[in-house]
């Protein structure tokens, strides 16, 4: 009788034992989350951990208001071209032709609105048609006719520099009109009452906290439905209110200067158009395709060279938006600007999360990787530490970025 009675209420289990079946499982939850998503918030807390260091080692100089405005301007134009090197890397393929074709646009810009004064917009829109051509020709080749990426790529390397030389017969030619010159160095103008902070800059930043909130939500809401694991709540909070802090901590801190750079709007357009195009668009699923296992890719009808043409010619025109960032914030063209920016972009990538063998990688992995890179150099800058070991240091990052990317490979695959 009593053996029957303990059979149907059975004692309850000691303390870490079956009791702890609940924190086993929240334990495995965010276990599995992490390991999905080691490399991103692996390079976000690297972020976060350089930042650090470099506001200490530089007393404070790292982030202050005028310093992170420099930051955001300095690196812009890398942003933009890691965003198109990112879908190229995802797509299998590599572009060594980017840092040259930059140079040969602000060249042509130079040339359009300088020596035959033509009105910067419509040489801003020839410049991103000549991008548009380039990389049409590259993608043609590469899709088409079959040629290596990096054969083309590196032949359009040797082309755009030379055709940059040819153009501005080895000077520097300028200065560009007002009009074009803020593309690069301009800033939102001042609106509303007297605030001590930039009224325009605190909208956007207010609006931006709105969406990130929003989004998170909805995507959450999203995997439920799908009866996907999602983050306890607890936790999805915190998460949210990590974001909302480090979006909050740059506007008050742009806001807190001149307001927010022309560019960094820009910036943000095409992150969250090219997010969302690669996260729920069909192009931005072949692109996975292609690069993650073509011939499954064409067995279910993805029309891989269309996909590989488009992503080139895409290529072309981030390149083309990037080269007249960079003329324009040095009010100049120059035959030696673009210098190793290809090697830069393909950091970026590949520090924010993207895969040598093609499939993987995201557009805010690329921003990351772009940012790491960016606080790397600044940081240094401000300690005065020489170029040399500049190379040495981001070397060794890359290096490792890389090398976590293969060890967590493996480590999955056992």
């Amino acid at each position: 009788m009593s053996a029957d009675v303990t059979a149907r209420n059975p004692a309850p289990a000691p303390p870490g034992r079956g009791g702890g079946a609940a924190g086993g499982g929240l334990r495995r939850l965010v276990l599995n989350g992490l390991r999905r998503n080691m490399r991103q918030y692996g390079m976000l807390l690297a972020l976060g951990l350089i930042v650090a260091l470099f506001q200490i080692w530089t007393g404070g100089d790292l982030l202050l208001p005028r310093n992170v405005s420099n930051l955001v301007l300095q690196n812009s134009y890398i942003l933009i071209l890691a965003i198109g090197m990112m879908m190229v890397i995802i797509a299998g393929h590599i572009d060594l032709s980017v840092g040259s074709l930059t140079a040969f646009v602000g060249a042509v810009a130079a040339a359009l609105t300088v020596s035959h004064h033509v009105p910067w917009p419509a040489a801003v829109a020839l410049c991103l048609l000549v991008g548009a051509a380039a990389g049409s020709l590259q993608g043609f080749m590469i899709a088409y006719l079959g040629i290596p990426s990096f054969i083309v790529t590196l032949a359009g390397m040797l082309l755009f520099r030379g055709l940059t030389e040819i153009l501005l017969k080895g000077q520097t030619l300028g200065p560009f009109p007002g009009g074009l010159q803020k593309i690069g160095n301009g800033f939102l103008p001042e609106a509303g009452p007297n605030t001590n902070y930039h009224n325009l800059t605190l909208l956007l930043g207010a609006v931006l906290i709105a969406a990130v909130v929003w989004q998170e939500v909805r995507d959450r809401r999203r995997q439920q439905e799908f009866s996907l694991e999602v983050l306890p709540a607890r936790l999805f909070a915190l998460k949210l209110v990590a974001l909302v802090a480090a979006v909050l901590a740059v506007t008050l801190l742009l806001a807190s200067y001149k307001g927010a750079p022309i560019v960094l709007i820009v910036l943000g357009v095409l992150v969250v158009g090219y997010g969302y195009v690669m996260r729920n668009a069909v192009f931005g699923r072949h692109i996975y395709a292609i690069g993650g296992n073509l011939p499954a890719a064409k067995l279910s009808g993805v029309k891989d060279k269309r996909v590989t043409f488009q992503v080139f010619l895409n290529m072309g025109v981030l390149a083309a938006l990037a080269g007249l960032v960079v003329a324009a914030r040095l009010n100049a063209a120059s035959p030696k600007a673009g210098v190793n920016y290809e090697l830069e972009a393909i950091a970026s990538a590949f520090i924010g999360g993207a895969s040598m063998s093609g499939g993987v990688g995201t557009v805010l992995g690329a921003i990351i990787g772009g940012l790491v890179l960016g606080v790397l150099n600044n940081g240094m800058n401000l300690l005065s530490v020489g170029t040399d070991w500049q190379q040495v240091i981001k070397g060794l990052a890359l290096l490792a970025a890389v090398g976590f990317d293969v060890w967590n490979k493996r480590k999955s695959g056992s």
